[in-house]
């Protein structure tokens, strides 16, 4: 009986101390400068230009690997055209 008023002891402060922890507030943080807020958004700005220039490279990478490999399966009637040309009779 002792052992299970002990473990019940601990785990009710466990869950007050649980519930306590999350219902607590944190303190805000301080307001931004304006030279904080205009550095924010140069950062910003020059993500997104990074990222434009980035997604334009994959872009014509994806367009010249399309336009090197264009002609490498070749489709039934061109097939049809080379096996009738080499098939000829001199």
């Amino acid at each position: 009986m002792k052992k299970f008023v002990i473990a019940a002891a601990v785990a009710a402060g466990l869950g007050i101390g649980s519930l306590a922890g999350v219902n607590a507030a944190l303190p805000k943080p301080p307001a931004k400068s304006d030279a904080e807020k205009s550095a924010e958004a140069d950062k910003a700005a020059a993500a997104k230009a990074k990222e434009g220039e980035q997604n334009a490279k994959a872009q014509d990478n994806a367009v010249a690997n399309y336009k090197k490999n264009k002609g490498m399966a070749e489709s039934k009637t061109a097939a049809k055209a080379t096996a009738a040309t080499t098939s000829g009779k001199k």
